[in-house]
């Protein structure tokens, strides 16, 4: 990754050096983010976050925010298509995240070794709560499925090793507010998911625990992604479940607690955040496997203010980015705890 990683900022701050006099510049205003700001330029924010953020890099805070009336750069995507065409083979390349989100920059080596299991709720012939919603419908499991595949594609730009263990080969990321449903999914390595509930959750359970003795000695971490499922009236916020006699998942679970507490903060300060880590030992998933888990609810798919959150691509993509800045803040919390003693 080391290698990959060199190529592929080499190639980004090059186009940069040369071409930031012609780019186009934008003010940013209350209320801007990242994504928000590509979005409303008629960029894709989760192909060019990274070139974004590379030409602004001087203009923005450590954590990547927008200063208010503060200038940014505007990636020039066509320049940019052209540069990815032409080294092509410096990048590596995932086709599970679907034609348009299939190349993966590497930004760090910060989770290099490390393995992260993610496992998204339902799927195949379960597709959780469906909902109507604009006269089509809607379920749990596509949007569970694609803030997953979000998060992969963060872990991985981080050095991480990947195994989904749900996975639909035609789907990939997609940045619609309406994901289509279908029942094509399948359990790792290739297995057709079974309609009846404990059946598929020992299936999930088998393929986790299996990986996670194959890979022995290394640092391992499962995430598993829900939707929840709630009564209309039910405005919930991201919350995360862990098992109460796993130390390493009570810490995991909390880092990434503590990284919505902080966003949220930022992005809405007078909303407050209501979201809450605890034991949840009695769920199937968080009971009977190996590796130190989250379990995480990302919000109500029947409550109107919830569905803001989930059916929006540039909340899912800010979704996984914050669950995978809470999983690099717990290894390197645990890192230096190692260190320590």
């Amino acid at each position: 990754m080391g290698k990959l990683f060199f190529i592929s900022l080499f190639i980004t701050c090059s186009y940069y050096t040369i071409a930031q006099d012609s780019l186009k510049t934008v003010i940013a205003e209350q209320g801007d983010g990242v994504y928000s700001l590509l979005r409303k330029n008629g960029v894709n924010p989760t192909k060019f976050y990274n070139a974004f953020v590379e030409a602004n890099k001087t203009k923005l805070t450590e954590e990547e925010f927008l200063k208010i009336g503060e200038s940014y750069f505007i990636p020039d995507t066509t320049q940019l298509k052209k540069i990815e065409k032409v080294n092509l083979s410096s990048f590596r390349e995932y086709p599970i995240f679907g034609k348009d989100f299939a190349r993966i920059d590497s930004l760090s080596n910060r989770l290099q070794d490390n393995v992260y299991y993610l496992v998204s709720g339902h799927g195949g012939p379960d597709p959780g709560a469906v909902e109507s919603y604009d006269g089509e419908f809607i379920a749990e499991d596509e949007y569970a499925y694609d803030i997953t595949l979000r998060l992969a594609r963060e872990l991985i730009s981080h050095g991480a090793e990947v195994f989904l263990i749900i996975r639909d080969e035609n789907d990939g990321i997609r940045d619609d507010r309406k994901l289509e449903l279908d029942t094509d999914e399948v359990s790792y390595p290739d297995n057709d998911i079974p309609l009846n509930q404990l059946a598929r959750l020992k299936q999930r359970v088998k393929a986790v625990n299996d990986l996670y003795k194959k890979n022995k000695g290394k640092y391992q971490r499962l995430l598993v992604t829900h939707v929840d499922s709630r009564s209309k009236g039910t405005n919930i916020d991201v919350f995360f479940y862990h098992h109460e006699k796993s130390k390493n998942g009570k810490r995991l679970a909390e880092s990434i607690h503590e990284t919505f507490k902080k966003k949220y903060a930022k992005f809405q300060p007078n909303r407050g955040y209501q979201g809450t880590f605890e034991d949840r030992s009695s769920l199937y998933m968080v009971k009977k496997t190996l590796p130190a888990m989250a379990y995480i609810e990302v919000g109500n798919i029947r409550n109107k203010k919830d569905q803001r959150r989930i059916l929006d691509p540039d909340n899912r993509q800010a979704l996984a980015k914050w669950i995978s800045e809470g999983v690099i803040v717990d290894y390197e919390a645990s890192k230096s705890f190692e260190n320590k003693n």
